[in-house]
């Protein structure tokens, strides 16, 4: 009798398979959503995911404005970038970038920061889009609601 083998299939990336997601990030925790987002992005929702191959989906967010931060971080949290010169830190709230020109950049750089950093993670990030209102120019793909807040809901112990 033959021994069963036990053998994980590679996917190429000839054969993945992209679907396209919208999320309406409206009350939703900006770490919360961006862990999910990150796992969509990278393809570990499915079955056939393969660590160095793009196999994850395409992800529209909308109303990226209007996600929210817990507790005091709105005031507190701090994000800092350097211009290359010396002295050169430079420091913004949460607050301020939220209300300010592109408050879509608080969720991009949370989900950023969750993706594998290298060629395969810029791959990844290219296919999620982020817009601050309602309007996104990708309704011809006919993008599948993702729906985060019951995966927060359903995650959680005790809910």
């Amino acid at each position: 009798m033959k021994a069963l083998m036990k053998t994980t299939k590679s996917v190429k990336p000839a054969e993945v398979e992209k679907k396209w997601h919208i999320v309406d990030a409206d009350g939703l925790v900006v770490g919360r959503a961006a862990s999910i987002i990150a796992n969509v992005l990278r393809g570990k929702h499915k079955t056939s995911f393969t660590p160095h191959v793009d196999c994850g989906d395409n992800v529209v967010v909308i109303n990226a404005d209007k996600i929210r931060f817990t507790g005091k971080k709105l005031a507190n949290k701090v994000y800092y970038k350097h211009t290359g010169y010396a002295g050169g830190i430079k420091e913004i709230t949460a607050a301020k970038v939220l209300e300010g020109r592109f408050p879509e950049r608080v969720l991009e750089k949370a989900v950023e920061r969750m993706i594998p950093r290298g060629p395969l993670g810029r791959q990844q990030m290219r296919n999620l889009r982020i817009f601050a209102g309602t309007e996104h120019p990708h309704a011809a793909q006919n993008p599948e609601v993702l729906d985060i807040a019951s995966m927060n809901r359903k995650n959680k112990v005790g809910a």
